[in-house]
């Protein structure tokens, strides 16, 4: 998009919200005191947090439009890729969701040792090319290959906005025997400093725009000031170099407000609201406390709080997210994939919120039910999955109700 464009779109959106807040205070609104809520207010799936400043929500609008927008060879995209924009993975529910989407990532493990193959490619396979000739293929010398589904963004500037030190405290807290999690210390490409991990199947990033930055490049195949280096197709340099035809870096920076497309879209997800709850029925209530007694919530925290923060909206609030943001080994259920500070058999405990709206679950889509997923538990969640397992089956249908209405 042109800066002209792009400023004009952000004018009228500034304009348009201007407009509502003009009509708001024509209308003075009910003198009363607010009653005090425990929890961010939750709308519709899709919606940005409310109590944004105009210039703030315009930020989340134009923010919006680039995670929507398809990207072009001629602005960067590929050579190889795996989609041509954001919302093209992240779309259940609403733009932002998670989706039915994966990925594939691969390596060559040997007497427990894996190697990304990184020389041939690895450890992502990009499966589209914007040239038959350039395709990216898994090598033969791979021999482990996983799938990995698209995670949902709802409520993610809440997670981003949770200190490091409270998901370190997690660590310290008393758990169940047989579960333990471990924070992923890992290096901020925005930053430049250590910090823990929270996003992603393996918590390899820590922050969005690392999250925005990391995608751009390796789902995109666009360069940016955060990662870039292009990918080669299998490591091919003669044909990086023969199809590589838009200059680096492709993200440019727009001269109008000094921001790239990494920025704008981080800001949409930053700004993105958490998912709506669901209704409180006696069932979701009596699943809760079965949730609680199954050791369910030793891992799927329900709530973590945001630290002290310059946006309002982000400051000191609870996060019912329902993850510690750990990582745990899952045993078998691992994905063998080591990544960042997490090992082949680690995942990044997954937030429940949203649950309902997601097509498929766990990190590789295999179960198309909720229990199906509980089931497939293992390693430091088998504790949890053989209690649920041993339930009756109203009570286990009253869990499926809580996890149902998250």
């Amino acid at each position: 998009m042109t800066s002209r464009s792009r400023c004009s779109v952000r004018f009228a959106i500034v304009l348009a919200y201007a407009s509502l807040a003009l009509a708001h205070a024509a209308h003075p609104a009910d003198p009363r005191p607010a009653p005090a809520a425990e929890a961010p207010p939750r709308s519709t799936f899709g919606a940005a947090l409310p109590g944004l400043s105009d210039a703030h929500l315009a930020d989340f609008l134009d923010g919006r439009l680039d995670f929507q927008t398809a990207e072009t060879p001629a602005g960067g995209l590929g050579p190889v890729f795996n989609r041509d924009s954001c919302a093209a993975c992240h779309s259940a529910g609403a733009t932002g969701g998670a989706g039915d989407i994966t990925v594939t990532r691969f390596g060559r493990t040997v007497n427990g040792v894996f190697d990304p193959l990184i020389s041939l490619g690895g450890p992502l396979l990009q499966e589209r090319a914007i040239d038959p000739a350039v395709q990216e293929v898994i090598p033969p010398e791979a021999n482990t290959i996983a799938r990995r589904l698209t995670t949902p963004l709802f409520g993610a500037g809440l997670i981003e906005a949770i200190p490091d030190s409270a998901i370190v405290l997690g660590t310290l807290i008393r758990k169940p025997p047989g579960i333990r999690g471990r924070a992923a210390v890992v290096l901020d490409p925005a930053s430049g400093s250590q910090r823990i991990g929270r996003f992603g199947w393996k918590a390899q990033q820590a922050t969005l725009l690392a999250f925005s930055g990391d995608a751009y490049l390796n789902e995109m195949g666009i360069t940016n000031r955060l990662f870039p280096t292009e990918n080669a197709s299998n490591g091919d340099a003669a044909l990086l170099a023969r199809f590589d035809l838009a200059p680096d870096l492709e993200d440019k920076v727009d001269p109008a407000d000094g921001t790239s497309d990494i920025d704008r879209t981080t800001a949409f997800m930053r700004f993105l609201a958490p998912p709506p709850r669901g209704a409180i029925t006696p069932g979701v209530n009596a699943g809760e406390r079965l949730f609680h007694a199954s050791d369910c919530a030793a891992c799927h925290t329900p709530v973590l709080m945001t630290g002290k923060n310059h946006l309002a909206v982000l400051s000191e609030k609870p996060v019912a997210l329902y993850s510690d943001l750990l990582l745990h080994d899952m045993g078998p259920l691992g994905d063998g994939i080591p990544q960042a500070a997490a090992g082949a058999r680690e995942m990044r405990t997954a937030p429940l919120w949203g649950l309902s709206a997601r097509p498929v679950w766990l990190h590789d889509g295999r179960a198309t039910t909720i229990e199906q997923a509980i089931l497939a538990h293992a390693g430091e969640g088998q504790g949890s999955r053989d209690k649920y397992a041993s339930l009756g089956a109203e009570e286990r249908r009253q869990l499926r109700e809580f996890l149902n209405s998250l």
